[in-house]
């Protein structure tokens, strides 16, 4: 079978755009949260922070034309796209066509252009039909992501982009292992990506009352995932694509490779649209069918990335999961169990999809990012973390990713040998 690799990384966050910004602020130990600038609150809501990209100028990459045909939520995914392709030293240019109908395609969103919806329905009701935007109809649905990103590249590989919530990141790195496990293709353009800071879309996770009600000085410390006194997630937006590449393809090129991606399992709890099956045992079951996927057994894991959504329940749920899969092992210091949303935010669809980028590079720069926040960690809990970045030899990490609905999955990353 087949063997993946990750060749190139592209991430566009509230921590940096490109690797060397993105992983700078993670040594840094430097959040991307904040009060809230993009849009006005929602009378009456509570929530009054987000992750919001800072230095993302659409003025510099596109030209007058693009962005009036693309919304935020398709520039973010085309200059990710771009800046992986640069990281991973591909000539795409150079590709015929035959070579380019070997290039896939593999993107999640939980939303996709529905932000971009809400700001137009607005000047519909204020302008009529006229005010609308000619490109509303093509701007809105998920697949933009993928399909905007192939007419950019001129790609013409197998394509899809997925909208399983907050797992969708992460499900498109998995889907990128299959097309190059049964030859598919050669590279899989593959990540998330999510633009969903617009009034309705804050107040719609507000109402739901899952996110976080911090008010205070800095903001960064809303997101406190596994820390007794986390309230909630907080929304963010950001764009992060992997080049995924069959193995030999990669040497025979000289890539750089930062990881392998080894196996993914996904299933459905069919529990509850928002709360968590309280046994544990599906998301065990993706855990568990990751490592049966990638051949490699619970003992040999080092790292963990935790979905560590910042959430009372979900927190808790994941932690009790980790540490029955992993028994006594996930109090070890050789096992780091890390959760990077307290530095991003969560992005929802491109939430897996960043943290596998951050796994992949905490695999090639020997580095376990810290869990920022974690003052008083959930009681009930014995897991290996630590407010601090930590130096370690990682050979094998697993990314966790869930989402409304019930959905778990697990991607297991390994470094190249």
């Amino acid at each position: 079978m087949k063997r993946a690799v990750i060749t190139g990384l592209g991430p566009v966050s509230p921590i940096g755009t490109g690797v060397a910004a993105l992983w700078q602020s993670i040594i840094e130990h430097r959040s991307g949260i904040g009060q809230v600038t993009a849009i006005p609150l929602p009378p009456k809501g509570q929530a009054r922070c987000a992750a919001e990209i800072k230095d993302f100028d659409a003025a510099a990459p596109f030209s007058n034309r693009d962005r009036k045909r693309l919304d935020r939520f398709a520039q973010l995914a085309i200059l990710a796209s771009r800046l992986a392709v640069e990281d991973s030293g591909l000539d795409l240019t150079s590709l015929d066509d035959q070579a380019r109908s070997r290039v896939g395609l593999s993107f999640g969103t939980a939303i996709g252009g529905f932000a971009h919806a809400e700001e137009q329905h607005r000047r519909f009701l204020e302008g009529g039909i006229k005010a609308v935007s000619p490109a509303l109809a093509f701007q809105v649905f998920g697949a933009t992501a993928h399909t905007n990103v192939a007419l950019d590249l001129d790609l013409h590989g197998p394509g899809v982009t997925n909208t399983n919530s907050c797992a969708a990141g992460n499900m498109a790195i998995g889907d990128a292992l299959r097309q190059i496990r049964y030859g598919e293709a050669d590279i899989v353009v593959a990540g998330g990506v999510e633009a969903p800071i617009a009034p309705l879309t804050f107040a719609s996770f507000d109402r739901l009352n899952t996110m976080s009600r911090f008010d205070g000085d800095p903001a960064a410390l809303a997101c406190r995932p596994f820390d007794q006194a986390r309230d909630g997630f907080v929304i963010g937006e950001a764009a992060a694509v992997l080049i995924v590449e069959e193995r030999e393809h990669a040497l025979r090129r000289g890539a750089h490779i930062y990881a392998e991606v080894a196996g993914f399992a996904h299933n459905t709890e069919a529990h509850h649209m928002t709360t968590p099956e309280p046994s544990g045992r599906w998301i065990q079951a993706a855990l568990l069918g990751a490592l049966d996927d990638a051949n490699i057994s619970p003992d040999a894991v080092d790292h963990i990335n935790a979905h560590g959504s910042s959430t009372t329940y979900n927190d808790l749920n994941e932690g009790r999961a980790i540490q029955q899969v992993y028994g006594s092992r996930a109090a070890n210091p050789r096992l780091t169990v890390t959760a990077t949303k307290a530095y991003t935010g969560h992005p929802l669809g491109a939430a897996g999809a960043l943290e596998a980028l951050i796994t992949a590079l905490s695999i090639d720069r020997k580095l376990c990012p810290a869990t920022l926040n974690l003052e008083n960690p959930e009681p009930e809990l014995d897991l290996s973390m630590s407010p601090a970045c930590r130096e370690q030899n990682i050979d094998i990490a697993v990314n966790h990713s869930f989402g409304f609905g019930g959905i778990n999955s697990a991607t297991v990353l390994r470094a190249d040998r």
